[in-house]
């Protein structure tokens, strides 16, 4: 079977020398989705950014039936949308369109193809009636929202996101957990949230120290007082 996500033995470490992944693998299946859990600094952020060729290591990553490398990194970030914890990383056009626009613009499709990808994935977000609205103004949980709009209008095979209810009050929070559920599409999310853990991922990575720790069924691990208490981790 052929996985949406495979990492073998991957390192990588920064310029200043600091080593943040130590031979990391894991593999995701299609439609899976999985919840990568660990303490600041376990190196979450740094492995997500090798899935869409942001960050380049030692060791072999593969998504969608690609080699993340070089060569790759066009069709490896449409096959693969990365949604940053911060929305204003993504919004920056003058009108939500023009933001969820972009990446179908960017992959030379025509204005009625574009037209559709933008309406398919603003419904998909139940932001249709934002179309026109300026990103800028809108809340904390809309710009999540409309982030992850401008992922899904590329028609990736993957999403992948990093702490998606942080800085959200519950209403936002429960609008975004449920839009999740319901997207049927391969998932991987880095997250401090473990109520969220709990009620959406049947799987579980955990993370420490640029290693892979734990990595089995959610509520085995989640029942492990000893597991979660060593690596930092609170149960919900």
């Amino acid at each position: 079977m052929r996985h949406s996500i495979e990492v073998e033995n991957l390192s990588f470490a920064y310029p200043d020398g600091h080593t943040a992944l130590h031979g990391i693998s894991l593999h995701i299946a299609p439609g899976e989705k999985v919840a990568l859990v660990g303490p600041n600094g376990a190196g979450k952020s740094t492995l997500i950014l090798h899935l869409n060729g942001i960050l380049l290591g030692k060791g072999k990553v593969h998504v969608c039936g690609l080699d993340v490398d070089e060569k790759n990194l066009s069709r490896v970030r449409a096959s693969v949308g990365l949604v940053f914890q911060n929305p204003d990383d993504q919004l920056f056009s003058p009108t939500v369109y023009e933001d969820v626009a972009f990446g179908p613009l960017y992959q030379g499709l025509s204005t009625p193809e574009v037209d559709e990808r933008v309406k398919a994935a603003l419904a998909s977000v139940r932001m249709s009636d934002y179309a026109r609205r300026v990103s800028y103004h809108l809340s904390a949980g809309e710009k999540k929202r409309i982030a992850i709009a401008t992922v899904l209008s590329m028609q990736p095979e993957v999403l992948v996101l990093d702490e998606p209810t942080a800085g959200l009050d519950p209403r936002a929070r429960r609008t975004l957990i449920n839009l999740l559920r319901e997207l049927p599409i391969t998932m991987l999310v880095s997250t401090h949230d473990m109520r969220l853990v709990q009620e959406l991922f049947p799987r579980t990575i955990v993370m420490d120290e640029g290693q892979v720790v734990a990595d089995g069924p959610t509520m085995g691990i989640l029942e492990n007082e000893e597991l979660l208490n060593a690596h930092g981790l609170e149960k919900p």
